[in-house]
């Protein structure tokens, strides 16, 4: 089985393992992109999970305006169609929260976290076909949460119980990502994915992290190309 329908099938079996699942107040809404966006998420397996990929970024669940969107990891829309390459239609969760409708591709709003490392990836990388020849980018999670006022819920808010299933599916996924790429670099976006990664790495693999560029880091809206360029540095990714 070549990479790409490996990641494929992996996936197919995350979004079919996390069907029906219930999730407690404060949750009122859950999102699978998996699930309305999957055209397009196959579309960046099909294009960018070709090979053996060295370094493994992961990220920890959708933003409402970029993989909740895009069915892309990170998909701020104008890097996805722009710099990525993927486009399309996209259907809708039901049920849709009012507040946070999903538009696609025609949605006009920016995930400031996928801007910036997308954005810092498209500064260090010719093109993507370059970046993508030894690394790749997945979430740890595909499902987004919300409130019933519309405020995002990330994974580590939520009951440790009504997570166990959610886990077990995501580290399951996550270790055939992991070795259907290959991938010897295991890099956290963030101390909440290095922490997923440290759950499966095996003997031989290196763990790091990189600042996570969310508008909520002080850090990343001071400089997060510049940090995030010098951890790349330290860890030997570039």
């Amino acid at each position: 089985m070549t990479s790409r329908n490996a990641l494929i099938h992996a996936a197919d079996d995350l979004r079919r393992a996390l069907r029906g699942l219930t999730f407690p107040a404060p949750v009122a809404y859950t999102y699978n992109p998996l699930e309305y966006a999957w055209d397009r998420h196959c579309d960046y397996l099909t294009r960018y999970g070709t090979g053996r990929a060295q370094v493994l970024f992961l990220g920890m669940n959708p933003g409402p305006y970029g993989m909740a969107q895009t069915g892309v990891p990170f998909g701020e829309i104008p890097h996805v169609r722009d710099w990525l390459g993927i486009s399309g239609p996209v259907d809708r969760p039901d049920p849709e929260h009012p507040k946070r409708p999903v538009t696609g591709f025609a949605c006009e709003r920016s995930e400031v976290s996928g801007r910036r490392l997308w954005g810092l990836f498209a500064s260090l990388f010719s093109s993507p076909d370059h970046f993508f020849e030894n690394h790749f980018v997945a979430n740890f999670c595909p499902l987004v949460w919300m409130k019933d006022s519309g405020a995002n819920l990330t994974p580590d808010k939520l009951p440790r119980d009504c997570m166990e299933p959610v886990e077990e599916a995501c580290l399951t996924h996550l270790e055939r990502v992991i070795d259907t790429l290959q991938a010897e670099k295991l890099i956290g976006v963030g101390a909440f994915a290095e922490n997923q990664l440290a759950r499966v790495r095996k003997d031989g693999q290196d763990l790091g992290k990189i600042l996570h560029p969310s508008p909520a880091s002080p850090a990343a809206n001071r400089d997060f190309a510049g940090t995030a360029t010098r951890q790349l540095g330290e860890l030997g990714i570039i």
